[in-house]
């Protein structure tokens, strides 16, 4: 057990990673946050909760606790930027996507607190993907990995106008098997919702560093604007909107399960 992360094994090749809807935040780390960093605005809010279904479908699924101002999951421990000329939002955050500090003195974290909190909180997470992924693979040959996130459908830092509504990144292509991805854009390409494949956002350290189609390891980002599934504005879920949704869900993550097993 570990207060790091929530996992449950499924039954399935897959596995599904929700790295930015934690809120807690470390001993003594408020006492040093502004308001802003205190209110975690940037927090992929109700991610667990949208894809608390995939259960029933049998999936595992990893979800983190902690905040991404703690430590950003879903980049490299070295912190090498993932979109080299774009906004980086770094391991350890400074400031929040539209650019205020999180912390009172942004000499807070230093070069030893950001070491500190990869191996606290960023390892333990990556161990447990790396390990599960082994575990799928050695039983269904192949292993399947859908990285969960959403976004505000404007933040004006990191991308211009409004956000498509499903954003699936495999970067670029080399993260997972074309006929895998294909199955799964092509039917959401037949929704309602708008879609884009490898848009602004490709897939981030977790999608780029364990997709291996080559292994038999397959990975997709799926990048939701919030507006689908809740309120933006009071970061409320909203059962209405989250409903039809979690059915497009549903659908996606067994298309991308069968065309595996296909």
């Amino acid at each position: 057990m570990t207060d790091i992360y929530n996992f449950r094994r499924g039954t399935t090749p897959l596995l599904i990673s929700i790295p930015h809807d934690g809120r807690a935040l470390m001993p003594g780390q408020s006492d040093l946050m502004t308001d802003t960093g205190l209110a975690i605005p940037d927090t992929d809010w109700h991610v667990r909760q949208l894809y608390a279904f995939a259960a029933d479908i049998g999936a595992s699924i990893i979800s983190a606790n902690y905040s991404r101002y703690v430590v950003d999951l879903n980049r490299p421990a070295d912190d090498t930027s993932l979109y080299p000329g774009k906004l980086s939002t770094c391991l350890c955050p400074l400031r929040a996507f539209a650019g205020e500090d999180l912390y009172e003195d942004a000499g807070t974290v230093t070069d030893e607190e950001r070491d500190r909190r990869a191996r606290t909180y960023w390892r333990p997470y990556h161990d447990t993907i790396e390990s599960t992924l082994t575990e799928l693979k050695d039983e269904f040959c192949h292993a399947l990995l859908w990285d969960a996130h959403s976004i505000r459908g404007v933040v004006p830092a990191l991308f211009d106008g409004d956000l498509p509504d499903l954003n699936f990144g495999t970067n670029d292509g080399s993260s997972c098997a074309a006929s895998l991805s294909d199955a799964v854009a092509g039917l959401a390409a037949g929704t309602t919702w708008t879609t884009v494949v490898n848009g602004r956002f490709k897939g981030g350290y977790i999608t780029r560093h364990y997709g291996d189609p080559a292994d038999s390891v397959h990975a997709i980002q799926l990048e939701l604007a919030q507006r689908t599934y809740m309120d933006e504005a009071s970061t409320e879920y909203d059962e209405q909107r989250a409903r039809p949704l979690q059915d497009t869900l549903r659908h996606l993550l067994q298309a991308f399960i069968g065309a595996a097993r296909a």
